[in-house]
């Protein structure tokens, strides 16, 4: 928990990656495939939840409509933060 400032406590849901914090709300990129949600490197998601002092995230991986394709949970060995010279592709899902 930290101090606000204005009495109040709050808890502190981010997680150091090398100089860059994931916060809850924060986008990934993922690193890895991950095949059983039929996501590929590269496919940007939400942290939903930090798990175990960011071991891992719990994240949401929608469609540019909004619809959610998967909420899987991904190590920290399979993703990245999104960075200042990212730019986003779009590639369209096959029916499963």
């Amino acid at each position: 928990m930290t101090e606000t400032g204005f009495g109040h406590a709050t808890a502190d849901h981010s997680v150091s990656f090398g100089v860059v914090m994931i916060k809850e709300h924060d986008c990934i990129v993922l690193t890895s495939d991950l095949p059983s949600e039929g996501l590929i490197s590269g496919d940007v998601g939400t942290v939903v939840h930090i798990h175990r002092n960011g071991s891992a995230y719990e994240v949401e991986f929608a469609t540019l409509t909004g619809k959610t394709v998967a909420v899987a949970t991904v190590l920290r060995s399979q993703c990245r933060p999104i960075g200042h010279r990212d730019i986003s592709h779009v590639r369209e899902l096959h029916a499963a």
